[in-house]
């Protein structure tokens, strides 16, 4: 039975967009839903190649319902061309909000086996899956944090996920009026992490609006170390915040897309 959903879900992956879009279609598309989840359930994954891009080749697990830009490597494209272009072997490369880790595969890729990657995931469910992803492409030189990162060192509440995200990707970290929900999580400030770990070369950040939060926490890395950063905005009052931060510390700022924000140092920009 399990090699049959495991058929099943490679098959459901692998279909066509216009095959897929039926589930757009008013009535059918709501018995197709129907149909799709009495064959495979909602949990079921699957083990894929991605296609093309510059992941491919890399080993990930996906939902045979959403994971269908993984698979054919069109997942933030921006981000990929960032990492593509700046992260070189032997660097030391962190992941903020790593999720399955699709990027932190990449940059396990790029930055080789003098390199190192540092994978932040608060949400044990899917740490558990960036794990298996790390080790099913057989990379030695990446570290699963579980836990987030924050302005200083100490628990968070955190809310996770719910069934509505199929990737759990959404969970956030919530204090002041909202604190009073989620789970207590360990957070770490990065001023404090790179005291016992090497200091990062690239940032990739991604942490559903806790932005301003983690880089409040990074003054002194950003000041002696300036390193890359590529961070997603989820508000326009944290890219406002984070502009004036960045810049008041020496740092060029360009837009990639309407989301994410490309932090490089004066001589990396010219």
């Amino acid at each position: 039975m399990a090699t049959t959903r495991k058929w099943i879900g490679a098959l459901l992956l692998a279909l066509p967009a216009p095959l897929r879009a039926i589930r757009n279609v008013p009535v059918l598309g709501d018995l197709a839903h129907r149909l799709s989840h009495c064959i495979l359930p909602a949990g079921e994954k699957v083990w894929a190649r991605v296609e093309r891009g510059p992941g491919e080749g890399l080993w990930i697990e996906l939902n045979p319902r959403t994971g269908q830009q993984y698979l054919h490597g069109e997942v933030e494209p921006a981000v990929q061309a960032v990492l593509t272009e700046y992260v070189q072997p032997g660097m030391v490369f962190y992941d903020l909000g790593a999720n399955i880790g699709f990027f932190t595969l990449l940059a396990a890729r790029l930055v080789g086996v003098k390199g190192k990657v540092f994978s932040f995931e608060p949400d044990p469910k899917i740490a558990s899956r960036l794990r298996r992803n790390i080790e099913r492409n057989g990379f030695k030189n990446v570290m699963v944090v579980e836990a987030g990162i924050w302005s200083e060192n100490g628990p968070v509440n955190f809310v996770a996920s719910g069934v509505s995200s199929p990737d759990r990707g959404v969970g956030k970290f919530v204090a002041g009026e909202g604190k009073s929900e989620g789970i207590p999580t360990q957070c770490f400030a990065l001023d404090e992490f790179v005291r016992n770990a090497p200091p990062p070369d690239v940032i990739k950040c991604d942490v559903e609006g806790a932005e301003v939060e983690v880089f409040r926490g990074a003054e002194k890395l950003l000041t002696m170390r300036h390193p890359l950063i590529l961070c997603e905005l989820h508000s326009r009052s944290n890219e406002m915040f984070l502009r004036e931060h960045f810049g008041r510390l020496g740092y060029v700022l360009k837009s990639m897309d309407e989301l994410h924000l490309l932090v490089l140092t004066q001589t990396v920009a010219k």
